[in-house]
């Protein structure tokens, strides 16, 4: 199996970094709306031209919960776009967990009806035909040569394409909020990404290091439609935020995003070190925003972030576990632990707690939105 050393990117203009586009929106205007949002990014000057373009969807759970996963109208406005502009060489990439199935997410949550809809092939990255192949990067790695000491794998169908990333508004157990740099932990790591989890801010440095090797145009299109807050991404509060972002630059938009949640981005290790190491822009005050003002947006969801099943997770990670963190999640026994987890959220938040939540989202505008797909 060949290994890829050297870089496949193809060099273009590169785009102006630390320019992020915010536009309000509605049910009604929204898939419109995501084709002005694109074009007051300049998402074209951001990828290479006469090259596939992947898109990256965001995939938190298999089933549908406002805000946890990228959402069919995200989708379908980008996507309409991009084919109206003749950027039609797009595939959809998705990706499984532990605890969360592709193929049942993919309908769930109406990811393959819009694919459909416009004629859009798709790869799921975890089974065949797609193969993962070493890779080894140029730029220093924090953590990753570390947790992987045998070396790295990334999907061969990555190398040389643009990407464009679908990430949701939202906060998580484990880096306080998610977003672009996130998206990329579930396309560019393997099954075995949970291993990462004590060292998640620098894994997600070092990943946006290997994305800036490998492809040669990026860019996000985020979606706060919904917004979720709390322990993400799945036991989420969703509120209505009628929000979409777009830019070239993963470490700004994510900046923008936590600041909008209520967080300061520096404080937040993923942003400052991609900040410091030239990764991205991530002090607000560096930030561009064109389109919609949302500077001065707090939503104060900087609050309680974890479950039953996180608290026991950050035992593991940080806590008086640590020293057992190996045998638990590489050995025999790690099965169980996402046993644990699948019961928790499946059986136990989403019987007594989420659907009544997702009931409720169905009646807004939003909601109604997601049921005409």
């Amino acid at each position: 199996m060949a290994t890829i050393t050297e870089s496949p990117v193809v060099p273009h203009a590169a785009p102006k970094m630390g320019v992020v586009a915010a536009l309000y929106t509605t049910p009604e205007t929204v898939i419109e709306d995501y084709g002005r949002l694109l074009n007051l990014a300049n998402y074209r000057d951001a990828l290479a031209p006469d090259t596939q373009t992947l898109l990256k969807i965001n995939l938190s759970w298999q089933h549908y919960y406002p805000a946890c996963s990228t959402t069919p109208w995200q989708m379908d406005g980008v996507i309409k776009q991009l084919q109206a502009d003749g950027i039609t060489d797009l595939m959809a990439a998705h990706n499984g967990t532990v605890v969360v199935d592709p193929f049942e997410g993919e309908v769930r949550n109406k990811h393959k009806v819009v694919e459909e809809k416009y004629g859009i092939p798709s790869i799921t990255l975890d089974v065949p035909p797609n193969r993962w192949v070493p890779y080894k990067p140029k730029g220093e790695m924090l953590v990753l040569n570390d947790v992987y000491p045998d070396g790295l794998f990334i999907p061969e169908t990555f190398a040389g394409k643009n990407i464009i990333h679908f990430p949701t508004v939202k906060t998580h157990v484990f880096t306080q909020m998610t977003g672009a740099m996130k998206n990329a932990f579930g396309g560019l790591l393997h099954r075995n990404r949970h291993w990462t989890h004590s060292v998640i801010h620098e894994t997600l440095v070092d990943l946006l290091t290997i994305q800036k090797e490998i492809h040669p145009g990026i860019f996000a299109v985020m979606d706060g439609t919904f917004a979720g807050d709390g322990p993400g991404p799945r036991a989420m509060r969703w509120h209505e935020k009628n929000v979409i972002l777009a830019s070239a630059d993963q470490v700004a938009i994510d900046a923008m995003a936590a600041k909008m949640m209520g967080f300061d981005p520096m404080s937040l290790p993923k942003i400052r070190l991609a900040h410091e190491r030239g990764l991205g822009v991530g002090n607000p005050s560096e930030i561009e925003i064109v389109g919609d003002d949302v500077s001065n947006v707090n939503w104060h969801f900087a609050g309680k972030q974890s479950t039953f099943a996180s608290r026991g997770q950050k035992l593991i990670y940080h806590g008086p576990l640590k020293p057992l963190e190996r045998i638990l999640l590489r050995s025999f026994i790690a099965p169980w632990a996402f046993f644990a987890s699948n019961v928790y959220h499946n059986s136990f938040w989403l019987r007594f707690i989420g659907r009544k939540r997702v009931k409720a989202a169905m009646q807004t505008g939003w909601g109604r939105l997601f049921q005409s797909y």
